[in-house]
Parts: structure tokens; sequence; C-alpha cells
């Protein structure tokens, strides 16, 4: 079996290999090692340490911060370490490092499975979960990381260990939130439920200048929805609009969807039912690679209607968005990561393309 592909500044495949989700990030690491297995992993780990290198490790390259990318330093990338093994059976799956959301998403739908895994499908699953992971079946099921039943996983040394609630504890209990910090994750685990194939989606439109009652009750109705439901509401060029994402069987969403009579009367309002698989490829385009981003977020505890009217009040040129989980993720007693405590959150950002008037300028890198 062939070893990692190495990548040099200057080889062919080396600009395309560092190029991450967030175009404003452009480092330049002095070695990318492309790798295939555990052992590969293992050697550029190995190989850093003994030149000094710092390293970093891309899975979907979805940080905004790029911190897949080190500056000078060794990128592990685990892309070609993309497989996805399912047990409908016991509901399990089995998804390698470098595996994306679509891939567990398509391996699990065919059984009428799947797992809390975001909502973008060509973010990485090894980055989302070890950061937590919040996701459509989060308020019913728990973030990513409560789903995650055993890693295997290289050390700082080099060291191919298995890690679970069983073996390892101590190193499972940090991985599950704990994000890239405790060793590279090559392989994840994974607690699959019956979530159905299909998901509906409920959207009403308000003018900004009246929305903040609308949005209060939004807000009121969304801690009380059925796990099912989560709660979705965006600010762009002028117009709020409030809904929720249902999982599952479409009847029981339009019931729920009743209960949004009670924002009153909408300029517009739309009702779509599409399969999951459709859902979670929904923003693809919205979230496509190659343009550059910078955005703010915030976890809510309570969402006071203070922070209603500031997210009401602010630039229209800039989209903001909350996402209502009613504490849905905190029902696990476990205390990391400190966002399941959150009722909601909330993102506000910009996005664009590099004009070709400017290519001549070096961009800015954030962190």
């Amino acid at each position: 079996m062939p070893g990692p592909e190495l990548l040099r500044p200057g080889d062919a495949r080396y600009d395309a290999a560092r190029r991450v989700w967030n175009a404003m990030v452009d480092r330049r690491p002095a070695l990318v090692v492309r790798c295939r297995t555990a052992s590969d992993v293992a050697t550029a780990i190995l190989l850093a340490r003994a030149e000094g290198l710092e390293i970093g490790v891309r899975c979907g390259g979805h940080g905004v911060a790029g911190h897949a990318v080190p500056e000078g330093g060794l990128m592990i990338d685990l892309s070609p370490m993309n497989g996805v093994r399912i047990d409908p059976e016991r509901q399990r799956a089995w998804v390698q490092g470098g595996a994306l959301l679509g891939a567990l998403d398509a391996a699990s739908q065919p059984h009428g499975l799947a797992t809390t895994a975001g909502n973008v499908s060509h973010t990485g699953v090894g980055g989302l979960t070890l950061g937590g992971g919040m996701g459509w079946l989060a308020r019913e099921h728990g973030l990513a990381c409560d789903n995650l039943l055993s890693c295997e996983v290289v050390t700082a040394t080099g060291d191919v260990v298995r890690s679970s609630a069983e073996e390892n504890a101590e190193l499972f209990w940090g991985l599950r939130g704990g994000g890239g910090n405790f060793g590279v994750v090559t392989q994840f685990e994974f607690r699959l439920h019956r979530s159905g194939t299909r998901a509906l989606s409920v959207e009403l439109d308000f003018p900004v200048s009246e929305a903040l009652a609308p949005t209060a009750r939004w807000r009121d109705l969304s801690g009380d929805a059925p796990r099912r439901a989560t709660y979705t509401a965006t600010v762009a060029g002028g117009i709020a609009t409030l809904g929720f994402v249902w999982i599952g069987d479409s009847e029981g969403g339009r019931q729920h969807a009743r209960a949004l009579q009670a924002l009153g009367e909408p300029i517009a309002r739309r009702v779509v039912e599409l399969s999951y698989l459709d859902l979670q490829c929904r923003d693809d385009d919205l979230q496509e690679h190659a343009q550059r981003r910078y955005w703010k977020g915030h976890y809510f505890r309570e969402l006071p209607d203070a922070a209603i009217a500031a997210l009401l009040a602010h630039d229209p040129t800039v989209a903001a968005g909350l996402q209502a989980y009613g504490g849905g993720p905190s029902r696990s007693r476990r205390p990391a990561p400190s966002h399941r405590r959150a009722s909601a959150t909330s993102s506000a950002g910009h996005r664009w393309t590099p004009s070709p008037f400017l290519s001549g300028r070096p961009p800015r890198t954030p962190g």
C-alpha cells in the first residue's frame, strides 16, 4: 500500500491542497501530507515533531478561521480517508476522518437513518463533531458529539489508540467538544436514529420594521415546540423570515405550523416538503467554497427582547440569522461543550468574491 502523498510549495497539486472553504485564508504550509491510513497520520505527526513544525489538520476545510492551514507548518490532509460504513440493524456508522457530511447522509438515509450532522453537505464530519456539532436533529437527539460512541485516534506521540466511554475514557471526554486539541481522529463510530427520510420547511416573511412582536412570539413558541422542530430566523434585505424545519412525517409538521398563526399575518408564506437529503444540501450553494467570509456569532442562554431588537436593527447589507434549540442539546448532563446549554445561536456576516482588480493585493488572513 502506498504511503502518504507529500506536497511542497511549487508542486502541481500544492495550491489546490492548501485552499480551504474561506478564501480569506491564504496560508502556505511548508508541507501538505495527504494521508490514506492512520499509519500515514502517525508518520506525519512524527515528522512534524522531528522538524519542529506546527501541525494543522484538514477534514472538510470548513473552519472559518482556517486553523487547518498552518503558515510554514505541516498540514495533515485527511480528505483521502473518506469511507463510510453503515450497520442498519445495530444503527451504527463508522466514518473515516476525512469524510464529508454528505457521504454520511448518503450512506445512512437509504435505511431511514441519520444522526446530528450539521446542515451543509460539504462540511467535514470530523471538525463538526469534535467541536460539538449542531444540526437539525440536535433538539431530539443531542449534539453530534453526544452520538459519538468511539474513535480511532493518533496521539501526539504517533500512537494509534481506541477511545470510548470504556477505553481511554478521559481522552474520549476531551474529544467530544474539545476540538482537535487531543489528537487526530482517523475514524468515528456514531449512533444512528430512525429519523425517516422526509422533512418540512415552513417560512413566514415580515417587514423588518414590523417584525419585533412576531419574532418575540417565534422565540416563545420555540421553547415548547416538539423536539422534531428547529426554529429558524433570518434577517436580510429588510425582510425577517421566521419559521422552523421539521424532521420526519410532513403531517406532524403541518399540524405544528398552525402554531405560527400567533405570529400575525406575513407578507409571504412558504411550506415546502422535501427529502432529508435535499434539506441537508439546501444551503450548499449559499455556503460554496472560494468566497471570502467574515462573521461573528453568539450563543444565548436566553433571547431577550433587546437582543431581538438589535438583530432587526442591524445593517441591512449584512445577513444575520438565529436558530432556536429550546435547550434541546442541554438534556445531556455532560458539562462540555458549553454551547449545549444554548437556547439559541446567532450569526451575522458578509461573504464576497475577490475582485479581479485587486488580485495583486494580498488578502487579509484571519487568525
